[in-house]
């Protein structure tokens, strides 16, 4: 049972990760095996890389926490794969109910993670301080450049980085630093030289990345915790439904200026997010197994 949450969860984590704007990481935040995550991608390290060289497999595997990352990285490969096309043809012609759901989806959990820390003056401030940040970042517009080589390298740190933060999408930082077309190009014309650039900046970017995060979650757990809810929740600024060219609306105002709101659609999918994050964060109740009662000892 333990291997089917893990399963779902990356199936959640995958769904998100289609969408630009949306991180895998804040459902990975969410669903609360952020930390382990974090955990297992910083094993990844000499000691793992000493292991395999002296054959010893399972030890490696028991490192590196190998059985909760093929669980997981399986049900997010899996959600990639069947999902992205219904997400790309709802962010085509539907993103309003799409938008809905995700908002609806971290709404929810919100009180959830509000209660998973010990709240105080400094780690408030902390949680503003993450609000701005993921405004400021979704603030941003999007530009054009012609890449240097090198700037492949950095855009698979940078995106990676993002990808596994909370609140915040690798795919819509390359898109406002202006890499999303380039890397896209260099996938679809297969440039391998190109490609791998970006993916030794991802693997660096990621194993370096995740370090510092997992240290700063053992010895600032709390403060580190406010400062990612903040981030989470300044994500809301930028998938809110009704919005266009970064300016936001309510439902009625964007019909009037916009055009065609979907208030019902959201609606639906609102609730429809609603219920599928308070089935997730009850996931793990509903799934452990029963705890079987042998009775009481005889007294010899």
């Amino acid at each position: 049972m333990q291997y089917l949450q893990w399963i779902i969860k990356g199936l959640a984590m995958g769904a998100a990760d289609v969408v630009p704007g949306v991180s895998g990481g804040t459902l990975a935040f969410i669903l609360g095996i952020y930390e382990r995550l974090l955990a297992a991608i910083s094993h990844c390290d000499l000691q793992a890389v000493r292991l395999l060289l002296r054959g010893r497999i399972t030890a490696l595997w028991q490192h590196i926490d190998g059985t909760f990352l093929v669980c997981l990285f399986g049900g997010i490969l899996l959600s990639i794969f069947s999902l992205a096309g219904v997400i790309t043809y709802m962010l085509q012609h539907r993103p309003i109910p799409l938008w809905a759901l995700f908002c609806a989806l971290i709404v929810t959990a919100l009180p959830h993670l509000c209660r998973s820390i010990r709240w105080s003056s400094w780690r408030a401030v902390l949680c503003m301080i993450g609000i701005a940040l993921a405004v400021a970042v979704g603030s941003l517009t999007p530009r054009e450049l012609q890449p240097q080589s090198w700037m492949f390298f950095v855009a698979g740190a940078v995106a990676i980085c993002a990808m596994i933060l909370p609140g915040i999408s690798g795919s819509f930082i390359l898109l406002m630093s202006g890499m999303y077309a380039p890397v896209l190009l260099a996938v679809t014309e297969l440039q391998l030289g190109v490609l791998l650039l970006f993916m030794l900046g991802c693997i660096i970017g990621l194993l370096s990345f995740s370090r510092l995060l997992n240290w700063l979650l053992k010895h600032y757990h709390d403060a580190s915790l406010a400062l990612l809810i903040g981030i989470v929740i300044g994500a809301l600024y930028r998938i809110w439904p009704w919005q266009h060219e970064q300016r936001l609306y309510s439902p009625w105002d964007y019909a009037s200026a916009v055009g065609q709101a979907d208030i019902l659609l959201a609606l639906g999918s609102a609730l429809a997010g609603v219920v599928l994050m308070l089935c997730l964060l009850n996931l793990e109740k509903w799934l452990k197994p029963p705890v079987v009662n042998s009775g009481p000892k005889s007294v010899q």
